[in-house]
């Protein structure tokens, strides 16, 4: 006798059989139940779902007899009976299954209908199966539509289709229409297990779910799988011998890559490349299997207490050490690189090379500073300032064209205003001094206005036709500063900004600076942050929970801080930052709660660079000569084109 394959063995002959598909099933058997029954049904889904099956079992419990002959309609076909035996064989006569991918002309479906005008030999109701009805013509489609609105009592359509798109609305109107989903790994692997018990075939945990995984969603691809495997491994599922059937990468390399990015440490990593080079193993699984693995760690990371579904995957610990490691935001820009790095693969020559590059890219982009500045490009100088403190004359420092003045200008402050002051490194904190304010005014048709230097200084200034400005050692007179308070504070207040910049977003001006109930304790903790960041001991989500949280109380053994937002009291961040304070002298336990912050570190650098910028701003306003080019020539200042120095 030939062997039947397990997909066609244990394919399922009622509705308390299927798996994965319960919403299906809980529909159609109480419509059977009902007696609730429509003319036309179409079923969708990917390859291996089970379309067909659910249309044989449908057939089945319109035309079961029952055991002793007597029976009706039920969503429990008896399966005995002489058309629930001649369904399963596929000879009943009044059951007809219609392959539309290789009948699809209009001839073959006219043929179908002409059928339709007799009634049941052997049955309650003919049915007529067209399997991949996408397939068929546009002309066969309207030929079909006038008996699938008004169909015979007695016949009922079923239509089974991968790509309902491609059907037309009018079919799809006449129909009830289920889409039969993809089926989850797990319950695959329950599955599988199931039918290899009966089989009596030994089988690891670890074996079925790498079938199970590879089946992707189709319960007819994991059963041919399990097929293949049983051959290959002489009757036996072991993990290695499934794992080198499919060519799946051993998710220890995938391990041992993510621990070596979360550590930067680049030559593990280019030597587990290398390493998978040498066994043969895919680059592009490698992918795969790490976005698997990072997906499944940033579920932990954002639900730490989550419990596994299985608590036997000998994974779940090494997922759980490699979420408290890798911080959020590097295992988000893993994910996304590992998704976008497939498609690159072709492109290289050497597909391990491209994976090598993929991998190493988080070491290239890895955010030692959250949401770090770009550099941004330097269109001014400072003036060289001389021992005795005296700047050096304007003349000195060369003075790029004005229409790069304004577009760079306009182009850094569209960058800095992007960008929250509190988020600023340590780097990027400038002490508070006296301002040198920059300033670009645009040039008029008549007059092209370079540069407005420190107060006190000269402009150079292009002489025009008239000779109306002299262009060197020009000063104007040192008028008080609030005459001509009426024309000048109008031209300032209300003249329209129009944004001279080739950036695409919006520049923002800065806010005003926030008065900051400051504490002892918030003084002490905004210089310990700020020394802790100075010396990179935090980074990425721990520095971002010391730089908004507020001290509200601490002893000798435990300091109390407070955020506003819940995502911040993270137990990786917050074990980062105890080990950085112990590290600086500090060993303390740190207590979080969640409540309204007034005093924290990020509040008070962005009140001084409030305050920084609104104080150089005020110095250009307030410039006698700067307000005399607004009143004279109608210049405009470039917003954000001012910046404390």
């Amino acid at each position: 006798m030939s062997y039947l394959v397990l997909a066609r063995k244990y394919r399922p002959r009622n509705f308390t059989e299927m798996v994965g598909q319960d919403h299906v099933v809980q529909a159609l058997s109480n419509a059977l139940t009902t007696q609730r029954l429509h003319h036309a049904y179409m079923f969708t889904g990917t390859r291996g779902v089970g379309k067909t099956t659910v249309s044989r079992i449908l057939a089945k419990s319109l035309n079961c007899q029952g055991v002793d002959g007597t029976g009706t309609i039920t969503a429990s076909p008896c399966g005995v009976c002489q058309a629930c035996t001649d369904i399963d064989s596929g000879r009943f006569v009044d059951y007809t299954e219609l392959d539309a991918a290789s009948n699809r002309g209009v001839d073959e479906v006219q043929a179908l209908l002409e059928q339709a005008v007799y009634k049941p030999v052997q049955g309650r109701f003919k049915v007529f199966m067209i399997d991949e009805v996408h397939m068929l013509t546009g002309h066969a489609f309207n030929a079909m539509l006038k008996t699938l609105e008004e169909p015979p009592e007695y016949l009922k359509f079923v239509l089974a289709t991968t790509d309902p798109q491609k059907v037309p609305v009018t079919v799809l109107s006449r129909c009830l229409q289920f889409n039969l989903r993809p089926m989850a790994p797990e319950t695959i692997r329950e599955h599988l297990q199931k039918v290899l018990q009966v089989e009596q075939v030994a089988a690891d945990v670890q074996a079925l779910r790498l079938l199970a995984r590879a089946a992707r969603g189709s319960m007819r691809d994991a059963l041919s799988l399990t097929d293949q495997a049983i051959a290959f491994g002489s009757g036996a599922l072991a993990e290695a011998t499934v794992r080198q059937m499919l060519g799946s990468v051993d998710r220890s390399h995938v391990f041992r890559l993510i621990d070596a990015l979360a550590q930067g440490d680049g030559k593990a990593v280019v030597d587990t490349s290398e390493a998978l080079r040498l066994n043969g193993l895919s680059a592009a699984s490698t992918l795969e299997e790490m976005s698997a693995v990072l997906q499944r760690m940033a579920v932990l990371q954002a639900v730490p207490g989550l419990v596994a579904d299985d608590d036997s995957d000998p994974e779940q610990a090494e997922l759980q050490r490699l979420a408290v490691l890798m911080p959020m935001d590097e295992t988000q820009l893993l994910y996304s690189i590992c998704l976008h790095g497939r498609s690159e693969l072709g492109l290289a020559p050497d597909e391990y090379a491209a994976l090598t590059m993929v991998l190493l890219r988080l070491l290239a982009f890895k955010p030692a500073h959250p949401l770090q500045a770009a550099p941004e490009k330097k269109t001014l100088k400072h003036p060289p300032v001389a021992p005795d403190g005296v700047s050096t004359p304007p003349s000195a420092v060369a003075a790029p064209p004005p229409a790069a003045t304004s577009l760079a200008g306009a182009t850094a402050s569209a960058v800095a205003a992007a960008l929250p002051a509190e988020r600023l490194g340590a780097k990027d904190q400038v002490p508070i001094q006296p301002p040198t304010p920059v300033a670009v005014v645009p040039a008029t048709p008549d007059t092209q206005v370079r540069h407005a230097l420190p107060h006190g200084q000269h402009l150079a200034i292009k002489e025009t036709p008239e000779g109306a400005l002299a262009a060197k050692d020009h000063r104007p007179e040192q008028a008080p500063p609030h005459a001509e308070q009426g024309s000048a504070a109008t031209s300032i207040e209300a003249f329209q900004v129009r944004v001279q910049s080739d950036s695409p977003r919006d520049v923002v001006a800065a806010d005003k600076p926030r008065a900051i109930d400051g504490t002892p304790e918030g003084d002490f903790w905004h210089a310990t942050v700020q020394a802790l960041i100075a010396a990179e001991a935090i980074n990425a989500m721990a520095r971002e929970l010391a730089l908004q949280s507020q001290l509200v109380a601490r002893d000798s053994d435990e300091w109390l801080l407070r955020v506003e937002r819940e995502s911040l009291n993270h137990p990786g961040s917050r074990d980062r930052v105890m080990a950085a304070l112990a590290a600086a002298g500090h060993p303390v336990r740190l207590a979080i709660e969640v409540g309204r912050v007034t005093d924290s570190p990020a509040k008070r650098n962005a009140a001084a660079a409030a305050e920084r910028q609104l104080a150089a701003e005020k110095i250009v306003f307030d410039d006698p000569f700067v307000q005399s080019m607004m009143r004279e020539f109608a210049a405009k200042i470039v917003p954000g084109s001012i910046k404390p120095l």
